[in-house]
């Protein structure tokens, strides 16, 4: 049976970078909070919802990079990187409450729209680029895909501010306030359905789905022929948090191949792997005269 093992210790400033993200996305939000009421906007009031769930990803995030460093345990034997999936599911959970409580808010108001601050909410917004714009540029050039997927989100937050600062615009010069509650409930929407997609995936993760971005019949396909390895079987393809991949194989062998033979085979089927984003691998060889029940599925 062979184990591969490889792990990438990345020494860069992922944690200080997503800890400084995390505190200007966390001030921002409270100011969002208090600016909302103030201008009586429910569209400011959607964003800080979004922001609140962004900040808590983002503490998450930066707790997990932590975490990670301590590699695995004996009770945790594949370490913790399974944790970022508890850390999604949380914080989607935060913000599907926190948007029905903005559309229980925003749908009453087009029928009934409520005059709000445009001044306020276009000052608010350009500070809401200027924040995450910084935040942005801290985590975009990251090393870890911790950074890079929270380098997105927070993009996705710059989009939704720049949404906020138009619609302001427009009721700055213009007397439309039923503009507020319709950028609520468009941005609103917006984060449900990533959320939705969020969920989507981590149920998937949890029960042990193959990953999409790894064909298992490609992974069959790539081990067949090398060295003796005459079939394979018994193959089990499934993620850890949707970038850690890890697959165990049954390969039935030539009866010929002896046990020093198996060195660079087992080498051989690491790389080939590796090489299409499979991290840990383990291989059971054996005879192709040993009756294994497993030659009948995958």
């Amino acid at each position: 049976m062979s184990h591969s093992h490889q792990h990438d210790h990345v020494h860069d400033h992922s944690s200080g970078n997503i800890r400084v993200a995390f505190f200007l996305n966390l001030g921002f939000t409270i100011i969002e909070i208090i600016g909302g009421i103030l201008t009586n906007s429910v569209a400011i009031l959607s964003d800080a919802i979004h922001d609140l769930g962004d900040s808590l990803s983002l503490g998450l995030a930066w707790y997990l990079q932590n975490l990670s460093h301590k590699g695995r345990t004996k009770r945790f034997t594949y370490g913790f990187k399974r944790f970022s999936l508890l850390g999604a599911i949380i914080t989607s959970m935060v913000l599907i409450v926190g948007s029905v409580i903005i559309l229980y808010e925003a749908i009453p108001r087009l029928s009934h729209p409520e005059p709000a601050n445009s001044l306020g909410m276009i000052g608010l917004a350009v500070l809401g680029v200027l924040i995450n714009g910084a935040a942005v540029l801290r985590t975009r050039s990251g090393a870890s895909i911790n950074e890079q997927v929270v380098s997105w989100h927070l993009l996705e937050d710059v989009l939704g501010w720049v949404a906020v600062l138009l619609g302001a615009l427009v009721m700055y010069f213009f007397d439309l306030p039923i503009i507020d509650p319709i950028l609520s409930i468009a941005i609103t929407l917006f984060v449900l359905y990533n959320v939705v997609l969020r969920l989507i995936k981590a149920g998937h993760i949890i029960l042990q789905a193959a990953p999409e971005q790894v064909d298992i019949d490609a992974v069959k396909e790539k081990l067949k022929g090398i060295g003796a390895v005459e079939n394979i079987h018994h193959t089990h393809l499934w993620s850890l948090d949707g970038n850690y991949h890890i697959v165990t194989v049954h390969a039935g062998m030539d009866g010929q191949t002896r046990l020093q033979e198996l060195a660079p085979i087992k080498k051989k089927i690491r790389q080939e792997l590796h090489d299409i984003g499979i991290e840990h691998v383990t291989i059971e060889f054996e005879s192709l005269s040993e009756n294994c029940k497993a030659q009948v599925d995958f």
